[in-house]
């Protein structure tokens, strides 16, 4: 049985030194198999804003245990649109 799992990771800002929360999702098909279609989700500085992808040395990320995450059966356009033009109203605010 396929199973989905959450990756998080935290390290410093290039900018500002607070956190930045990178995520990615990856599929195990049973418990001893290796992880595959492995998806970066996206990372984000939690006060500042700035979409740092990586961590620059000599700064080291800290990473979270996985979790399991239940994936979505589907997504409706009108979702998607709404999540993206609510994430730009965000944005505008900063």
């Amino acid at each position: 049985m396929k199973r989905q799992f959450l990756h998080l990771s935290a390290y410093p800002c290039d900018e500002c030194a607070s956190p930045v929360i990178a995520g990615s999702l990856a599929v195990r098909e049973n418990e001893i198999s290796k992880e595959t279609e492995i998806r970066q989700v996206g990372a984000i500085c939690l006060s500042c804003g700035h979409r740092q992808n990586r961590a620059t040395e000599p700064k080291r990320a800290r990473h979270l245990p996985p979790v399991e995450w239940d994936p979505v059966v589907t997504i409706e356009a009108a979702h998607v649109t709404a999540a993206y033009a609510e994430a730009l109203n965000r944005a505008e605010l900063h």
